[in-house]
C-alpha cells in the first residue's frame, strides 16, 4: 500500500518562501483537554522534550491590539509579564471562539507565521537556549521543527520572561 504524501501547510509554503529549513512532523491527535495538557502530549507524541515544543497564544492588550505569544507547552503565560513585555497595561486571552476569526487558525493549530496579519508576536526567552524548537505547523497533528534565530527574525519577535514562576 502507498504511503499516503502529507499536504503542505500555509506554514511550511511560508517557511519555504523564506528558506527558513525546517523538519515536518505530524503526531497522532488527541482532542485537547486544555493547552497545557495537550501540548505536553504533542511533545510525548514526538519524543521531544516539552521545553523545546513552543504554544502559541494570543490575547488582546487593553489598547485593543492583538498579540502573540509563544511559551513552551508545560507553562502558563503570566500575564502581567506579558502585557508589560507588550507595552500594554493590561492583556486578555482571546476567547476559544474568537481564535479561527483573528488568526485564521483553530484551536490546537494556531501559529504565530501565517497569521491573516502580522500581529507583534514575543516568544519566551528561553527560545534562544535551544537548536532547534517545535511550534504548529499550522493544523492540529502537524509540527515544524526549526531553528529558532531565523524564525525570530523572520517574525519581528521580541524575546521576554513571561511565565509563571514556580512557587517552592
Amino acid at each position: 500500500m502507498a504511503k499516503k504524501k502529507e499536504e503542505k501547510t500555509n506554514v511550511c509554503r511560508i517557511l519555504d518562501r523564506q528558506k527558513i529549513p525546517y523538519t515536518f512532523r505530524v503526531y497522532e491527535d488527541e482532542d485537547p483537554l486544555s493547552t497545557r495538557e495537550y501540548g505536553l502530549h504533542v511533545a510525548s507524541a514526538l519524543g521531544e522534550n516539552a521545553a523545546q515544543c513552543f504554544k502559541t497564544l494570543v490575547a488582546r492588550g487593553a489598547s485593543g491590539a492583538v498579540l502573540v505569544f509563544a511559551i513552551p507547552v508545560a507553562e502558563t503565560l503570566d500575564l502581567k509579564a506579558a502585557a508589560k513585555a507588550a507595552g500594554e497595561k493590561s492583556i486578555a486571552l482571546l476567547p476559544v471562539a474568537e481564535i479561527t476569526a483573528v488568526t485564521g487558525y483553530v484551536r490546537g493549530g494556531c501559529s504565530p507565521v501565517g497569521m491573516k496579519k502580522n500581529y507583534p508576536t514575543i516568544f519566551h526567552e528561553s527560545v534562544s537556549d535551544y537548536e532547534h524548537i517545535y511550534l504548529s505547523a499550522g493544523r492540529v497533528g502537524a509540527q515544524v521543527e526549526l531553528p529558532p534565530a531565523p524564525l525570530l527574525a523572520f517574525l519581528r519577535a521580541k524575546t521576554a520572561d513571561i511565565i509563571v514562576k514556580a512557587t517552592d
